[in-house]
């Protein structure tokens, strides 16, 4: 019986060990996108459907930007448009700071800002990483992603949560002028990820076609994980900060909470991106998916600071531990199907972001429609909890899109 070998950073060729540096850079910006925008928004506002409307128009700014990029790839250095991608961010944020007021108007703008800055960077790295990984690294290198995403979620929420309150008086205007000045860190941070991804080589696409309507029987399998998907990220980024807000009035109790569920998901991830292999991705996934439902089930029989905790904690587990498998399966997908319908990879990778998208308006409309017809609170309450329940299908469909994608790989062989 041979022995497997371990698979480690020399796995990964130059281009891609400078992705992921670029990544580690740049993950220090995410949990303020996550976290603390959201949290800027409830302190200003003390409307979540503020929140969720600013979270709708980041959503409504992906997909549009994901299908320009198609074209711009034909045009453009994906260099360029992969840092842009980042920039952007800190230019949305700087756009939110210097608005007066929370209106609706200038909501949508800053959201549709990001949103075409995520747009930007993530159809683009989802390019990088797939034309630089293998289908036997991918486990790692999104198990060593992670890790630098849950690491940084420690120190981040925690330092910028207590410098909020504690460096800048208890005042509102005091707090609104440490968020200034923790958006000029995010835009320096961005412009060092920029400069690092510049050492890397990455050629564009294969070819120029990238918009298909017609796929085959195994990607609409993979569109209905990214439906499901969706549902919960239309608006389980800003949750946590509307509930943290709503119960403890504190960017500081947010940023410990953060901090700690963060650093045992952090270890989980290394652990699990080095030890574990493609056959292990459903068991991992489903776990992912229990841990979601177990913590929207806490929130809603709960629904006091307790249950927010014992929420934030889960929800830290369950966001990278499905990321490290879902990922991995989509790419994996892409790589199988890409080939047989000879198409150009990032037309699943524009095609899939749809799929998410009509689950983040399903998501985000159950929140804003209980909140419509009932209130705010019920929605909390209760959205995340019909949410939790229905992702629970991703694991039959999981199921049975591996099942069919290792038979067609063997007909393929």
């Amino acid at each position: 019986m041979g022995v497997v070998a371990k698979i480690g950073i020399k796995d990964f060729s130059r281009s891609a060990k400078i992705l992921i540096l670029t990544n580690l850079v740049y993950a220090f910006v995410m949990p303020v996108i996550d976290i603390f925008v959201a949290s800027y928004i409830m302190r200003n506002s003390n409307d979540p459907s503020k929140v969720m409307l600013y979270q709708l128009a980041i959503y409504t700014g992906i997909p549009i930007t994901f299908f320009i990029n198609g074209y711009l790839l034909n045009r453009v250095n994906i260099k360029r448009l992969f840092s842009l991608g980042m920039l952007l961010s800190g230019v949305s944020m700087i756009f939110m700071m210097s608005l007066k007021e929370i209106s609706y108007t200038g909501l949508v703008l800053a959201g549709l800002i990001m949103g075409m800055s995520f747009g930007l960077y993530w159809s683009n790295r989802d390019y990088l990483v797939l034309a630089t990984t293998s289908d036997r690294t991918r486990n790692f290198y999104y198990g060593l992603d992670t890790f630098f995403y849950t690491t940084t979620a420690v120190v981040v929420p925690i330092v910028i949560g207590w410098y909020l309150m504690t460096g800048n008086g208890s005042s509102n205007e005091g707090v609104n002028s440490g968020y200034k000045v923790v958006t000029a860190a995010v835009f320096v941070f961005t412009i060092i990820a920029s400069i690092i991804f510049h050492f890397g080589k990455y050629e564009k696409p294969r070819s120029e076609k990238f918009l298909y309507f017609k796929f085959h029987k195994l990607w609409n399998k993979m569109l209905q994980m990214a439906l499901l998907k969706g549902l919960a990220q239309g608006f389980i980024v800003t949750a946590p900060a509307i509930l943290m807000m709503k119960f403890f009035s504190s960017e500081g109790a947010l940023g410990t909470a953060q901090s700690i569920g963060a650093i045992i998901a952090a270890i989980i991830m290394l652990i699990l991106g080095k030890l574990s292999k493609p056959k292990h991705r459903l068991k991992i996934f489903s776990f992912g998916l229990i841990c979601f439902f177990l913590a929207s089930l806490f929130n809603a029989v709960l629904f006091n600071s307790t249950g927010v905790i014992i929420f934030i904690f889960l929800l830290l587990i369950a966001r990278p531990i499905l990321d490290i498998a879902y990922f991995p399966i989509q790419l994996k997908v892409i790589d199988i199907l890409s080939k047989l319908e000879n198409r150009n990879e990032f037309a699943y990778i524009l095609n899939h972001e749809f799929g998410l998208y009509v689950g983040r308006l399903i998501g985000a409309g159950t929140f804003l429609g209980i909140a419509f017809f009932g209130d705010a609170d019920i929605a909390l309450r209760y959205a995340l909890l019909i949410i939790g329940t229905l992702q629970l299908l991703a694991i039959l469909i999981a199921k049975q899109l591996l099942k069919q994608q290792t038979k067609l790989e063997n007909e393929n062989i």
